[in-house]
């Protein structure tokens, strides 16, 4: 479990820089997901760079920006990451500060592992089942 907490931790680290630099730059370009909420380049960025630095853990990802998983497809993983790349992608927006980088391992549909990353402090929130 502690390599893939300090996989987590790398990926949510990675992720936060990347949404830095589109924050950093102004380049807020939005466009509407299927449920009009905003995605912009940041969320892209993000989504990318944690599901390669989550590869070699040879499991799904299933995040908000990636593609869209049938539940026939996943009702029977055993083991999992969800993700939100960019969690409060309007707060992005309006500069606020107010969004973080989440990353959390589902083992039997159960969080056992969770990484929580803000971006604009640096801050790493995490958890393993049992360690606290």
């Amino acid at each position: 479990m502690q390599k893939l907490l300090e996989l987590a931790i790398r990926a949510s680290e990675a992720a936060c820089k990347e949404i830095l630099s589109v924050y950093n730059s102004g380049d807020f370009q939005t466009e509407a997901k299927g449920d009009n909420s905003p995605l912009t380049l940041a969320d892209k960025k993000a989504h990318n760079i944690i599901v390669s630095i989550l590869q070699p853990s040879n499991l799904p990802v299933l995040s908000q920006e990636g593609k869209n998983i049938s539940y026939e497809e996943r009702k029977n993983w055993k083991q999992f990451w969800m993700v939100d790349p960019l969690d409060g992608t309007k707060e992005f927006v309006k500069r606020n500060g107010e969004f973080t980088v989440n990353i959390a391992l589902i083992e039997n549909q159960k969080p056992v592992l969770g990484v929580v990353a803000i971006p604009v402090t640096g801050d790493v929130f995490y958890f393993v089942k049992g360690l606290g």
